[in-house]
């Protein structure tokens, strides 16, 4: 078991950035971020699986950008062009392995307390 610690929510105007961080106790195979807004299922935004492979949710390809720091085992995601929709609670998930991607969000068995992201427009 994995615990996972989140940061840097907050609120933005629509067309700004944040960029959220979350710090594992150990190394996992695959890592990502999902997002549940009130009175919604949650949905996988992007994932992160050994050193480079990468996957994203089609509303946030081209404005979000995930990255992982091995050494820190730390997972981040950079948001920019940030849109009222995109408004939700954010949690930093993992798992040891089948197939990382954010529509798999069942093999997710570790995850973080969350963090809010608020973008008003």
């Amino acid at each position: 078991q994995v615990q996972l610690v989140e940061s840097g929510g907050g609120s933005v105007q629509a067309g700004g950035s944040l960029r959220l961080s979350c710090v594992a106790s150990g190394y996992t195979y695959c890592m990502g971020w999902f997002r549940q807004a009130p009175g919604k299922q949650r949905e996988g935004v992007a994932t992160h699986a050994m050193y480079t492979v990468t996957n994203y949710a089609d509303s946030v390809k081209g404005r979000f950008t995930i990255s992982k720091d091995n050494a820190k085992n730390t997972l981040n995601l950079q948001m920019n062009s940030l849109k009222p929709e995109d408004t939700a609670m954010y949690y930093c998930a993992a798992s040891p392995g089948g197939r990382c991607h954010p529509g798999n969000v069942g093999d997710f068995g570790d995850w973080g307390q969350g963090t809010q992201v608020t973008v008003s427009s």
